[in-house]
């Protein structure tokens, strides 16, 4: 068993990608670069889907592999999942930048 329960792909990173599925309430070890961080999820998070490293207020970039890959479609608080429901896209889209 990993001594990890998240993996953030960059030091950029401001979310990582759980490898097993977590549950409201549990404190969840993350490898980063510049080491281990921990934090509770605040929600339940299903494997390979990312949870939020930090807060996120509306419209914020989300980073993973380095790379925007939306913006918080609302507020985000740190340990919740990241997905679909509350991440926008960004790319080609001409009105948000």
């Amino acid at each position: 068993m990993p001594a990890f329960d998240a993996h953030c792909v960059t030091g950029k990173d401001n979310v990582a990608v759980v490898i097993h599925d977590v549950a409201a309430g549990d404190v969840v070890t993350v490898r980063q670069e510049t080491g281990i961080l921990k934090l509770t999820a605040v929600t339940a998070v299903p494997a390979g889907h990312k949870i939020a490293l930090r807060d996120f207020q509306q419209n914020e970039h989300v980073l993973k592999y380095g790379e925007v890959i939306g913006g918080a479609a609302e507020h985000i608080p740190a340990g919740a999942h990241v997905h679909v429901h509350n991440l926008e896209g960004l790319r080609g889209r001409g009105d948000r930048r």
